[in-house]
């Protein structure tokens, strides 16, 4: 049964065209699930039955997961016995029935505007260090965009001209607007910072760490998390809830689709969640020289 599970991943990665978190999550929630097959007799995926299933999910609700874990793992096993039912594998799907427990939708956490501004204000030296720092933080602040398309955005994607940025996924190609204070902190790095990092002259990187590599998703949220705690913000900081906090900054400016649509928020269940937040009933926009401002 692991061959099936390898197939099935390859039909994510190849046809589907999925991220490597998502395939990383397949595989570990069904190769669990195998642990549990095997344990109880069930060595081939014709022998699957949805009575086995059902006692697998209701284990896992009992060993004290969360209902959102749970429910992962629930998805896991439909798209996988799926693929196996198209590809044959089996007579019948045993998953098609199976039910995952109800989550509860919590609205993201968000950073307060004055938290925001403490920790964007925490990259104070002009090493190369400090102005990549200042840089990465400003922009994924000002333009929404996920921390994967940050690190892996290249010099090439970046126009000063028109003051935008390229994020290109699997799936589609948008163009960003950048503040003025992110466009100027990142030509400042670029300038001074990134050739004191980059050992080969022709990476297309445009952040990367200390070695002259493309900057990894780990290093980032170390990084950020120490400006988190210099800034004297309890909570803990992760590298997603500067985005979520633009998001709900914005639409209380804004509340327009297309600013939505550019920042690819999808779900109107999403949008919603971000009005309900009481820190931002007050926040005023204002527009100066040098940027955006917010104020509560």
């Amino acid at each position: 049964m692991n061959q099936d599970i390898h197939n099935f991943i390859q039909y994510l990665h190849q046809e589907k065209q999925t991220s490597e978190n998502t395939e990383v999550s397949y595989e570990r929630d069904l190769k669990k699930m195998i642990l549990y097959l095997t344990a109880h007799g069930v060595d081939r995926i014709d022998a699957v039955t949805p009575e086995v299933l059902n006692s697998y999910v209701i284990e896992l609700e009992q060993s004290g997961l969360k209902p959102a874990t749970v429910s992962r793992s629930v998805a896991s096993m439909k798209a996988f016995f799926h693929y196996e039912e198209l590809e044959q594998r089996t007579s019948a799907d045993p998953a098609f029935e199976l039910k995952a427990p109800k989550v509860e939708k919590k609205a993201p956490t968000i950073l307060t505007t004055e938290q925001t501004n403490r920790l964007l204000a925490q990259p104070k030296d002009n090493s190369a260090k400090g102005l990549r720092d200042k840089a990465m933080l400003e922009l994924l602040y000002a333009t929404g965009i996920r921390v994967s398309e940050l690190i892996s955005l290249k010099l090439t994607d970046v126009n000063f001209d028109t003051g935008y940025i390229t994020c290109v996924d699997s799936h589609k190609e948008r163009m960003i607007p950048m503040t003025p204070v992110a466009k100027d902190a990142l030509v400042r790095y670029i300038k001074d910072g990134r050739p004191q990092l980059v050992k080969d002259e022709n990476s297309i990187w445009l952040f990367t760490n200390c070695s002259g590599d493309a900057m990894s998703r780990q290093g980032f949220w170390k990084l950020i998390k120490s400006y988190g705690k210099r800034a004297g913000i309890e909570s803990e900081i992760t590298p997603h809830m500067l985005r979520h906090s633009f998001a709900a900054h914005i639409n209380r400016v804004f509340r327009i689709k297309s600013y939505w649509d550019l920042f690819a928020y999808q779900s109107s269940r999403f949008r919603t969640s971000f009005r309900e937040q009481p820190c931002l009933k007050a926040i005023a926009f204002k527009s100066s020289n040098s940027g955006f401002s917010w104020s509560t």
